[in-house]
């Protein structure tokens, strides 16, 4: 389990050439400047060889297990690597038992990387707490949750937590052209013309996730047919094969959730019905339930369009129900419809406003009694008790209004917009308010 000792009992050529490729110095890493560039701490804990835990964070691809490499060749450690998804508690153990074995009888730590570390439940990752703590070990853990959500505080409290960022255009080209020229490990021994549209086309369709990219870029190479010169053109027609389908960073449990379905919702309110359409088109293509959608956007259109266009919350529900029953692909159809609609109604919050206001009284304030002449009095014996006396029913009177009290202290906690049919109700509002 020796990182060393197995690279030079591994034949490079069985292996992927995302894994051939990995880099082991912190130089030969492309991105992460954030927090990898010359003075960063991450930097200066690995030079000075004094990184405690490291917990690693971001999309697939970014990363995370090359900087695990090139920490464990920087410090010359020995090098252990687990995945949480197969693993579990006696493996643990019998794991850290042979890392207090290195460390007793030949005084080197041990790296012990675990990918997808947000599989472990709260045992397994207590199990790990006693030895990071103490220094027996050096944990690097992989995921690409954010760990503040899947991780115990405890393991968070003892450790550095860095998040990557999914590459840039730069520095996945940069990947891509040193496996082409690498004859070494990686496919500089085929002579390969690769065209710039296709490249491109690679970066684009991949989204900062460099292992998408050389895997598309080895698998094309290797299976496009050398012409009489023997020259292999990658060109944009064998990368789209390559790629087959572009992937979608979108975990539904995650922060891309999140954070896409908040773009969502801004951009509605906003009144931008192509931003709005766009991430729309993203959760769905990334298969999230249409019915999430639905219900963010039936409420959106009572919170922020409110009484400015009632008609918003009326289609929203029907695209809701829509998306009940028929189901995609076709649920998409109502579900843009209403999008659209709301996106680019006329917007008041007045209405949840109102409430906030008022539930902030009720909260704060002594609570109002009903008056006697708005309390029930449909129930024998009622009149008796004064209930309902002198109260003035709208409809008997002209205009189907009456100046009454509806509640002891008068209070406005409806303040009705300018904009759309609200306007309307507020000229109303206004006219009823003057009539003594």
């Amino acid at each position: 389990m020796d990182l060393f000792i197995d690279e030079k009992k591994t034949d490079l050529k069985d292996l992927p050439l995302a894994v051939r490729l990995r880099p082991v110095t912190l130089d030969q890493l492309f991105g992460q400047e954030h927090i990898l560039s010359k003075g960063k701490l991450l930097r200066r804990a690995i030079e000075a060889d004094r990184l405690t835990s490291l917990i690693l964070f971001g999309p697939p691809g970014t990363g995370k297990t090359s900087l695990a490499w090139c920490v464990a060749h920087a410090t010359r450690a020995n090098y252990i690597s687990l995945n949480a998804t197969t693993s579990n508690v006696e493996e643990l153990r019998k794991v850290i038992a042979s890392c207090r074995l290195k460390m007793r009888e030949e005084r080197r730590k041990t790296i012990l990387f675990i990918d997808e570390i947000h599989r472990f439940n709260k045992a397994q990752q207590d199990v790990l707490l006693p030895d990071v703590e103490e220094g027996r070990l050096v944990l690097i853990g992989a995921t690409i949750y954010n760990p503040y959500f899947t991780l115990t505080s405890a393991l968070l409290s003892r450790s550095i937590v860095c998040e990557l960022k999914a590459l840039c255009a730069e520095d996945l080209l940069k990947i891509i052209g040193s496996a082409l020229k690498d004859k070494e490990k990686g496919l500089g021994n085929f002579k390969v013309k690769a065209e710039k549209k296709a490249l491109d086309f690679l970066v684009k369709s991949c989204e900062g996730d460099a292992r998408r990219a050389l895997s598309a870029l080895e698998l094309g190479v290797l299976t496009t047919p050398a012409d009489s010169d023997g020259c292999v053109h990658f060109d944009l027609e064998v990368a789209q094969e390559s790629v087959q389908k572009k992937a979608v960073v979108y975990d539904r449990d995650g922060d891309e959730h999140y954070d896409t379905a908040s773009a969502f919702i801004k951009s509605m309110r906003g009144s931008d019905p192509d931003a709005a359409i766009y991430w729309m088109a993203k959760m769905l293509y990334a298969g999230e339930d249409p019915r999430f959608i639905a219900r963010r956007v039936c409420i959106l259109a009572a919170e922020d369009v409110g009484n400015a266009d009632p008609l918003a919350l009326v289609l929203a529900n029907a695209a809701l129900q829509v998306s009940e029953f028929v189901g995609m692909p076709e649920a998409r159809i109502p579900l843009a419809q209403a999008v659209i609609y709301v996106a680019c109604a006329p917007k008041s919050n007045a209405s949840y406003m109102a409430l906030e206001n008022a539930t902030q009284d009720v909260k704060d304030n002594k609570v109002q009694s009903v008056p006697d002449h708005l309390k029930d009095a449909s129930y024998e014996g009622a009149r008796e008790l004064g209930r309902g006396e002198g109260y003035k029913y709208s409809h008997d009177y002209p205009g189907h209004y009456v100046k009454q009290e509806y509640m002891p202290l008068q209070k406005h906690y409806y303040e009705p917009a300018d904009s759309g049919h609200e306007a309307k109700i507020k000229e109303r509002l206004e006219k009823l308010r003057k009539i003594s």
